[in-house]
């Protein structure tokens, strides 16, 4: 056992033996709210308190639910702490009251809860933290959207920012994790009964977040957190015993790409099939360059693998033993196949061969040697010279080498003795070494060598050695040239192989990038193609579907690439049964272009044509490797867009149906008044006309006026959101100015109530929003109109525009009765009469409803808050475009 592996032993005894000794703290985790979670956590508490164990509640949220409730009864349930904040009191968790009381068991809900400013931590994974420390066992509540790793993967798949958020390495703390679960469509049918929220709360969590693609997404994610709290549990507990157990018993055959390497491939398969476990290949990149033969026997077994449906494989390191027991450990592979390797004599006596490497550092795995009937290819190639072209010019590079260190030693022959002279043929084989082949580079020392035995070493011109001390210099220079020679080779290719492998982690991550900045579907395909021809040096098109379906080009490179009918059969039929087709594959290899399936069949984005060189027969491994992940992540780019923009139009479409109906309703409920107002001001004066005195005729006008002024905002309001509710609705975003904004309102508001005050406070700098100008424009006025109504003529309506966060917030403020608390919400409800909420003697009920459908079309919120002092404050919420995204 090496250090390293000794070290991490002591650690896991170590861990174990401490969580032996340490109070445990148990999680029930949930992958959203309302799947059982408290439920499950106060019945396992009524079964411990029934067996005896002192169980007590520090804090547990029922949310209303009747049924949870009910297990509380028989349990002692401590106090609450009341804390004072913004003139409100709360009840929040009793840290000292638990550490006093010091039960065997505390029960704490809610583990990603923020605690309010005054207790002694911010957060209450902090306070349960202190109550492991003091010897408490402790059950707590969590949702995996919570889990701090997690928070970006939970944002991309719901559009939602998670703020609560508890650190995974409190969660390794915990001995036990439960989950509790429920299938999306019965939490749905809980969320819709009122058994999660409240009616008004669960239908807007319907549109928002408990969505079926939501939950189903958010399940596989707290299905993989247990599992690799499981994985690690387990590993940590073999490795504590000294050893390591694979979960998966995979088969995977090691292959050099000689002769016998399809025969592996073969026989892996015929094994794994009969075990019924999962298998691969490998091969172990050492740094060495790979003859062309021989890359190309490796390329075919390669294919053979995938064909057969194996998973193949290339590692890199300098020794083949310590990858392949590396890769076994990381994958859980429990056999390992291996053809009869070249083992060269002195390997096998001091067992430095593949087999007794893996035999002996691999305790843990089954390995199996395959006699093979392929002949044993030569251990070294022959120091004559090859007839190829490019090996005739590497030796003649070498004898060129040679030639120039025997002109400087036969100047400085006078000046050195024997053994300095070797340095200077020594340093010539190096620079053979570097710059060419490991057999070029053994002929460079063994010229030399013969050389300086001959022209230097006493007795000169022939190649008997006289002195001892030359024959001793003499063969120390050949051992060491023909070491530093190997060394200097393996050097060298290892360069070439880092070089390639740096070249590839360039091309993802800038495919990466490219991905990550573009914004829709368009320009994910269009950064595609820039990526994969710049990466594979040849001609690449990304081709989809139209909205009838069929399959067209979307973006190439060069623009002017054109496809065969045979490349367009080939991409119909990848697309249909998202596999590969077309050339260097065996279905429709016809074709020009190599197919590569974006998605998968159920999930078709399209394919990618790839067309390299005609020369090209046949990419290598590294290229299929980089197009095959580079066309994932694509994809998985592709996959990401479409689940946004279903997202969106659910959200979207959710809205419009409510601010459908908010003008359906305001048609018949709210424009009857100026109707019925002008009507009997026009009758009044047809029938009186002449009888009416000047002023009274003059106000009947003015009031038919007002009246009709009033009619037109309504219905100009009405036109508005009409036209953009019809159909679905669009949001025409662009970059603007939130102050441009609040100037634009608090310049129309001015029109209609020129005596009105209104004081502005904005942010220095310009802060930019990516939305829909006139929408935001008319919510803000809407909200200014109804604050204008309600304010005293002699106060002025305050606007303040800040920013906390990823949000930009817009609060205006009036002097006016206020709303009370418990109509703060209700005020934006279509038609809600209150005499100080959204409705004066002569409004319509409909501005903050159809204000709050224009807010949450763009993501944000509107919020009915106390004013200081007297008033109210009603507070937009918007979100902000990442730093990223901001075009100058």
């Amino acid at each position: 056992m090496n250090p390293s592996d000794r070290e991490a032993r002591a650690d896991a005894l170590l861990g174990t033996l401490d969580q032996g000794h340490s109070p445990r703290l148990k999680v029930f985790l949930g992958a959203a709210p309302g799947v059982g979670k408290t439920y499950a956590m106060l019945s396992a508490a009524r079964e411990l308190k029934r067996q005896g164990v002192d169980v007590v509640v520090g804090l547990v949220e029922t949310h209303g639910r009747s049924d949870t409730a009910a297990l509380l009864e028989g349990l002692e349930v401590l106090p609450r702490r009341s804390v004072r904040y913004h003139d409100r009191d709360f009840a929040e968790f009793d840290l000292d009251a638990a550490l006093s009381r010091k039960p065997a068991v505390l029960l704490v809900d809610e583990l990603a809860h923020s605690n309010l400013p005054g207790g002694r931590h911010q957060r209450r994974w902090q306070d349960i933290a202190e109550l492991l420390d003091a010897g408490i066992e402790v059950y707590s509540a969590l949702n995996v959207q919570h889990l701090e790793s997690l928070n970006d993967q939970v944002r991309r798949i719901t559009g939602i920012t998670v703020r609560e958020t508890v650190p995974d390495a409190f969660l390794d703390r915990a001995r036990d994790i439960v989950l509790v679960d429920l299938p999306p469509r019965e939490l749905i049918g809980r969320l819709k009964q009122g058994k999660v929220y409240v009616p008004d709360t669960a239908a807007a969590a319907l549109d928002a977040f408990f969505s079926p693609t939501n939950l189903a997404a958010l399940r596989e994610l707290a299905v993989d957190t247990i599992a690799s709290h499981v994985d690690s549990d387990l590993r940590e507990h073999m490795l504590a015993r000294g050893g390591a157990m694979p979960v998966r018993r995979r088969v995977l055959a090691a292959i050099d790409g000689h002769a016998q390497s399809e025969y592996l491939v073969r026989v892996a398969r015929r094994i794994a099939e009969r075990r019924g476990a999962p298998w691969g290949v490998a091969f172990v990149d050492a740094g060495a360059a790979l003859e062309p033969a021989r890359r190309e026997r490796l390329d075919a077994a390669m294919r053979l693998a995938r064909r057969l449906g194996g998973e193949a494989i290339i590692l890199r390191g300098p020794t083949i033993a310590d990858e392949l027991i590396a890769h076994a450990d990381r994958e859980g592979v429990g056999q390992i196949i291996l053809g009869r390797t070249r083992e060269r004599l002195l390997a096998r006596i001091f067992g430095r061969s593949l087999t007794q490497m893996l035999l002996r550092r691999g305790a843990h795995l089954e390995l199996t040697i395959i006699a093979t009937p392929a002949e044993r290819a030569q251990s070294r190639r022959r120091l004559a010279l090859p007839g190829g072209r490019g090996s005739r010019n590497e030796y003649l590079y070498a004898t060129l080498a040679t030639l120039i260190a025997f002109g400087l030693s036969f100047v400085a022959d006078r000046y050195l003795s024997v053994a300095n002279l070797s340095l200077i043929f020594l340093t010539a084989v190096l620079i053979v070494a570097v710059r060419t082949r490991m057999a070029v580079a053994v002929y460079a020392a063994v010229l030399c060598f013969l050389g300086d035995n001959f022209f230097f070493a006493a007795p000169r011109y022939t190649l008997a050695i006289s002195s001892a001390d030359d024959v001793l210099a003499v063969l120390l220079f050949l051992i060491v040239a023909l070491v530093c020679s190997h060394l200097a080779t393996r050097l060298a290719s290892q360069v070439k192989s880092l070089r390639a492998a740096q070249a590839q982690t360039r091309s993802m991550l800038a495919l990466g990038q490219s991905l990550a900045t573009s914004a829709d579907a368009a320009g994910i395909r269009e950064a595609g193609v820039r990526a994969l021809a710049r990466a594979l040096h040849g001609a690449v098109a990304v081709l989809a579907r139209d909205p009838d379906q069929v399959l067209r080009r979307a973006s190439s490179a060069p623009a002017e690439m054109s496809l065969s009918a045979q490349d367009l059969a080939a991409a119909q039929w990848s697309d249909h049964h998202g596999e590969p087709a077309g050339r260097y594959t065996d279905t429709l290899n016809g074709a020009s272009c190599w197919i590569l399936p974006l998605g998968s069949k159920g999930h078709a984005l399209g394919v990618v044509a790839l067309r390299f060189d005609p020369a090209v027969t046949e990419p290598s491994t590294d290229t299929r490797s980089l197009a095959l992940a580079m066309t994932q992540d694509i994809g998985q780019a592709l996959e990401r867009a479409r689940l946004s923009d279903e997202l969106e139009g659910a959200r979207v479409q959710g809205e419009t149906e409510r601010l459908r109906n908010a003008l359906l309703s305001s048609v018949s409920h709210d424009l009857r008044s100026p109707l019925a107002s002008m009507i009997g001001a026009a009758g009044t004066l047809v029938s009186y006309e002449d009888k009416l005195p000047a002023d009274e005729r003059r106000e009947l006008l003015q009031a038919i006026l007002g009246e009709g002024q009033r009619l037109d905002r309504y219905i100009q309001n009405l036109l508005d959101m009409t036209r953009l509710g019809h159909g679905k609705l669009k949001l025409n975003r662009d970059w603007t100015d939130s102050t441009e904004i609040v100037a634009a309102a608090v310049s129309r508001l001015r029109k209609l109530f020129p005596e009105l005050r209104v004081e502005t406070t904005a942010p220095a700098e310009p802060v930019l929003l990516y939305v829909h100008p006139a929408l935001i424009e008319q919510a803000l006025f809407n909200i200014l109109e109804n604050a204008a109504r309600f304010s005293p003529p002699d106060d002025a309506v305050r606007v303040t525009v800040q920013t906390t966060g990823e949000q930009l917030l817009i609060d205006v403020a009036d002097r006016g009765p206020g709303i009370p608390e418990d109509e703060r919400a209700r005020i934006f409800d279509m038609f809600y009469s209150v005499s100080r909420g959204d409705r004066a003697p002569q409004g319509t009920g409909l501005g903050l409803a159809i204000c709050r459908g224009m807010i949450g079309a763009h993501g944000g919120s509107v919020e009915a808050l106390p004013g200081t002092g007297i008033g109210t404050l009603i507070r937009i919420s918007l979100p902000l475009p990442p730093p990223s995204d901001i075009t100058p």
